[in-house]
């Protein structure tokens, strides 16, 4: 029998995906002001985000992780990251958080038609980009996320 976290939400890790000093420092702030402790790893772009989720760079994370994605992003932007990890066996469980500054309603609706959890407007920041915060910090206290698959895919 395996042993109990007493805390397991502090055990997802983050993923940021996201090319912006300015956006990532100020989600690092809020997440500070907050609270929130969990692990955050970011890289900024797409390739960057494959080769960390499968493994193939150095600072490589491991179950249960959520990605929070910009979608302007170089290389490898968010909606052609999200076909590519929806495409992967490994991968296409993967929990997604769009973070942009895209309102463009065809973004949107790409985003959702990859199975995102949830699209936010950077824009809309202060207390609702507080808001969004908090309710990230609760989703990962409340929702059980799927263990790493027993055949390691």
């Amino acid at each position: 029998m395996n042993a109990v976290n007493e805390n397991p939400y502090s055990a997802v890790q983050i993923l940021l995906v996201e090319d912006d000093d300015i956006d990532a420092e100020a989600i690092g702030r809020a997440f500070r002001k907050a609270k929130i402790a969990n692990p955050t790893h970011r890289v900024c772009d797409g390739m960057e985000a494959l080769e960390v989720l499968r493994g193939n760079a150095a600072s490589a994370i491991s179950h249960p992780y959520l990605v929070l994605l910009d979608l302007n992003l170089p290389r490898l932007d968010g909606i052609g990251f999200l076909r590519e990890i929806r495409a992967d066996a490994s991968l296409k469980g993967t929990i997604v958080f769009v973070l942009t500054t895209s309102d463009d309603d065809a973004d949107k609706i790409a985003a959702y038609d990859e199975q995102i959890a949830g699209y936010m407007v950077k824009s809309r920041a202060g207390k609702d980009f507080m808001n969004l915060i908090n309710m990230l910090d609760h989703y990962w206290r409340v929702v059980e996320f799927p263990p790493e698959k027993l055949d390691g895919t």
